[in-house]
């Protein structure tokens, strides 16, 4: 990679270059007109000090225009460079100020035009995936959740069985205390092991296959109920704190409500995280929902390529505009950061 130069560089020595062959061209000059005249007024002594302080006031005078012209310029491309990170972090609402109608003048202009095409097609995107949600709705919900809410009875009663037995087993090795101690107790740890791990496994899988329902419930109320039916049945310490959202569709709040469930769901059965973070809450003219958790993480460069469920949530926020970002690392957890920007009026 070549080395970045500053700006300034460039307007200094074109000015000094300049000054420097002024100074020559004025020597020659002279030259010129001592070869010529037969009685020149100055001699050669002299074009040397006339050339050394014209030299000296052309490079004082470069200097000064040269630094003066970088400092604005460089000023004006800084204020589009800065600008152009904006875009790129989603902030599509911003403008940049145009000063002067040059070349820098224009490219502000096509910048702001680009930036305002950007954002009305992050809009049709959210009007689609209203149009989208309505026409699913309308088609096919009732009997996609009917069929989920059929196949969750019946995981849920096979699974509860099982539960049971193990209840049963853990009842028997109770009594084998009198046979074996030491056997009976480390029986005992590991069916009670199994069987925790089940019924977090089976919580785990009802909420992907009967999920809670927004229905007339707001995007705050929602992600409460949930937060607290997963309280009552888990042993995880939630830490939420959640704003209630009023500048979404309706389509964005059922996309950010399966979000969450997802990453909740994918907590549960992969993460054994005693502890988890949740924080909603809308800030300007965006959206913010972040979710962590101490659980053991995982490498995400790889399972972003493998994972169905990062793959959706992706898709997800994607599909209302948003900006999706996970961070995992092992035996350090795992941290999602979603900004979606609001509806406007």
């Amino acid at each position: 990679m070549k080395e970045m130069r500053s700006i300034r560089f460039w307007f200094l020595q074109s000015f000094l270059m300049t000054a420097l062959f002024s100074s020559l061209f004025f020597f020659i000059g002279l030259q010129i007109y001592l070869s010529i005249v037969k009685n020149p007024s100055i001699n050669v002594a002299t074009t040397f000090w006339l050339l050394i302080y014209v030299f000296i006031i052309l490079i004082i005078v470069g200097s000064y225009f040269g630094l003066k012209g970088s400092y604005l310029i460089k000023g004006r491309l800084g204020d589009i460079l800065i600008y152009v990170s904006t875009l790129r972090s989603g902030k599509f609402s911003e403008r940049i100020v145009t000063y002067e109608k040059d070349e820098i003048g224009l490219i502000t202009d096509e910048l702001n035009q680009l930036a305002k095409y950007i954002q009305e097609q992050v809009h049709s995107m959210q009007r689609l995936a209203d149009e989208k949600s309505m026409l699913a709705q309308s088609a096919h919900a009732a009997a996609v959740m009917e069929e989920r809410q059929r196949i969750a009875r019946d995981l849920h009663d096979a699974v509860s069985q099982q539960l049971f037995a193990l209840g049963m087993m853990s009842s028997a090795a109770l009594r084998m205390f009198e046979i074996d101690l030491d056997k009976a107790k480390q029986q005992l740890h590991e069916i009670a092991n199994i069987a925790a791990k089940a019924q977090m496994e089976m919580r785990a899988l009802l909420l992907h296959l009967r999920p809670i329902q927004l229905s007339e419930d707001s995007l705050c109320d929602g992600v409460i109920k949930l937060i607290h039916e997963l309280k009552n049945k888990t042993n995880i310490e939630f830490n939420a704190s959640v704003d209630e959202v009023t500048h979404l569709s309706k389509s964005a709040e059922e996309h950010l409500f399966r979000i969450i469930q997802e990453a909740l769901s994918n907590t549960l059965r992969h993460a054994d995280a005693s502890k988890v973070k949740l924080i909603l809450t809308e800030k300007e003219n965006y959206i913010y929902l972040f979710i962590s958790d101490n659980g053991k993480g995982f490498d995400w460069q790889k399972a972003k390529i493998a994972s169905y469920g990062l793959k959706t949530m992706r898709e997800r926020c994607e599909e209302v505009g948003g900006i999706f970002k996970i961070r995992s690392k092992k035996n350090e957890g795992t941290y999602i950061d979603i900004r979606i920007p609001r509806k406007e009026n």
